[in-house]
This record gives C-alpha cells, structure tokens and sequence, in this order.
C-alpha cells in the first residue's frame, strides 16, 4: 500500500524541524523541498526528510498535506502559482508568523483544497537547516487559525501532527486576533531589540552587560528580509502597539 505523503516546502530552521520531527508520524511519507543544493546535501545529511526534492510542484497532486515554510511573500507566490496543482482534499498549512495576508492569499485555492492557517511559536536567533532539530518545538504553543472550509477531519489531523511533534499545547484564534497579539508578544519584542542594538554606545556596555541585557538583545540578530516583510505585512496590528506604548504614561503613587 501507497504512503500518504507530507511535503514540506522550504527546510530551513522552521521547515527543517518540522521535517524531522514529522518522520514516523502515522503511515505517512516526510518529503522535503529545497532549492539549493547546499541546502539539499546539508538536508541529507543531517536526514531531515524521507526524500528531498528541488521540485515541490510536481510533488503536489500526490500530496496529502503540505506544509509550506517560506517566508510571506513566498507562501503567497506559492499559492497562486500552484493554486491548480494540489491534491484534491489535501490539507495545506502554513507556518507564517503572519495571518491575516496569508489567509487572504488562500482564497485562491479550489473547492476541496482545506487551508489551516499555523504558526509554531518556537525558534531561535539563527536560523537555516544547520541549525533545525525535531526537538524544537517541545512543549511550546501552536497556534492555529482555521479558514472557513476547515473540516473536523483536518483539524484532527493537524492536532494529531502537533501532538505527535510534542508541542505544548494548540491554541486557536482568528487570523485578525494572532496578528493583533503577535504584534505585541513577538515583533514588538524584535523592534526593541534591534533598537537597543543600534546604538554606538552598545559597544561602551562590555563588562557591564548580564543575564536581562541578554535576554532583551537575543532576538536582534535576525533575518532583516524576512522579518521586514513580517513587520510590513503586519504593519496595522504593530503600529498600533507601538502608538498604544507610546502614548502611555507612568502611573504615579
């Protein structure tokens, strides 16, 4: 009997993970989709699919589920190149650290094609396939926003997926509700990093910085294309956080 089949699309720090963790899950064939062939021999190496593959589109009418894991406007090009492509009664997700635009962008996909907008809330400060392990996302939230063709089967599959990758728990919200409270809990959080960083003075703090300076900074050093796109296409949710902030006043006593 035929595997079903799992393509992951894009196996950096996020994809990679969830390619290695998904292995073994359920009678279900983990495969891989890279573009370069650094990150296809790294991949192999370091065994984080079944198979790898540099063309994801030809793997689509056989796919089960896929999981795209580029960045925004990737996922979005992804969508509408392909919208004709997938798998009648597949299961596609994504793993943006934006919603809204996302789910927009999935309209475009036919009738019986079933959207789980996601967004794994683990990572690291570096990223790429060197640096994914299946013990990433290890008892911590999955947020999930379902679009309106989301069916009881699906969503028990992806619960399944996400209990089988041994997350903490899912959370599911409305696309409109994550983008507001990420833009608070998470990009807001990279704003004032990277602001505490540009700073000619960060250089006078040796010696002086501990364990809160660290923590504050970590996040600074980030994928500045791609969380440009996540600031940009998250721009209302993010500008109002920071006029909130900005217009808040110390309470007194």
């Amino acid at each position: 009997m035929e595997k079903k089949r799992i393509l992951v699309v894009g196996l950096g720090l996020i994809g990679g993970s969830l390619a290695m963790a998904l292995q073994g899950f359920e009678d279900y064939e983990v495969v891989g989709a890279v573009r370069s062939q650094s990150t296809c021999d790294k991949a192999r190496a370091r065994h984080a699919a079944d198979r790898l593959t540099f063309d994801p589109a030809a793997e689509l009418p056989g796919a089960d589920v896929v999981v795209l894991c580029q960045d925004p406007a990737g996922i979005i090009g992804f969508l509408s190149d392909n919208r004709e492509r997938f798998k009648p009664g597949a299961l596609v997700l994504d793993v943006c650290g934006v919603k809204t635009s996302i789910m927009a962008a999935a309209e475009c996909l036919p009738e019986g094609v079933d959207f789980i907008g996601c967004h794994p809330m683990a990572g690291k400060e570096v990223s790429g396939i060197d640096n994914a392990e299946g013990t990433l996302f290890r008892n911590t939230h999955f947020i999930i926003t379902p679009g309106p063709r989301a069916t009881a089967e699906h969503l028990g599959l992806l619960r399944r997926m996400a209990g089988y990758c041994r997350f903490g728990d899912v959370i599911e919200t409305t696309p409109e509700r994550h983008d507001e409270m990420i833009a608070y809990t998470s990009q807001l959080m990279h704003v004032i990093a990277v602001s505490v960083c540009d700073n000619d003075e960060l250089f006078s703090c040796k010696g002086f910085e501990g364990g809160s300076f660290r923590d504050c900074t970590r996040v600074a050093a980030l994928d500045a294309a791609m969380w440009t796109q996540l600031f940009t296409f998250n721009a209302p949710a993010l500008a109002k956080v920071v006029w909130v902030l900005m217009q808040s006043k110390p309470s007194r006593r």
